[in-house]
């Protein structure tokens, strides 16, 4: 069962990886990177909405790569179910909820308000470099790459206390 928690801690720290070093990384200025081009540039132009989750698997889209990196991710680790399947298992769920909540946060931004804070900072924030975390946050608390954004600008952790501590003085 110590699976369980050690798969969550691997597929957070593994999904902040990729997002930060791959889809975000050196290989996304070489003009193939559709994440980094097209995704975020309708997440901005819609305010988070993005009509390629509409259209799953019609198009060689963000999406689609996203479900074959995914379905690729998930291959690797099968062959490790039987030495680890509470760990694999975990792993495959994580993959899955990945997949989903990334899904909604795009084709529902109110519900990724709610939900996904993080990562409609993420793509609204003007601080490029922060919350690299889709589906929790809790690598970005942990690389201090967690950014809050208020009113159009991104705060750290940090100077957000700071400046609620301020404000409460001034009260």
């Amino acid at each position: 069962m110590i699976g369980i928690p050690i798969g969550l801690l691997y597929a957070s720290a593994g999904e902040w990886l990729i997002h930060r070093y791959f889809l975000h990384g050196p290989s996304a200025d070489d003009g193939e990177s559709s994440h980094a081009r097209a995704h975020h540039r309708n997440a901005r132009r819609f305010r988070m909405y993005d009509p390629d989750y509409e259209q799953l698997l019609i198009g060689w889209n963000a999406p689609t790569k996203e479900l074959l990196g995914l379905g690729a991710l998930a291959a690797v680790h099968l062959p490790l179910f039987p030495l680890a399947p509470f760990f694999t298992g975990t792993v495959l769920y994580s993959l899955v909820r990945y997949f989903r909540v990334h899904r909604r946060a795009h084709l529902d931004p109110a519900w990724a308000e709610s939900n996904l804070p993080w990562h409609v900072d993420h793509h609204l924030s003007r601080e490029a470099e922060s919350n690299w975390g889709i589906s929790r946050p809790w690598v970005d608390h942990w690389m201090g790459t967690r950014k809050v954004r208020r009113r159009g600008k991104s705060l750290s952790r940090k100077r957000l206390a700071t400046r609620r501590r301020t404000r409460a003085r001034k009260s």
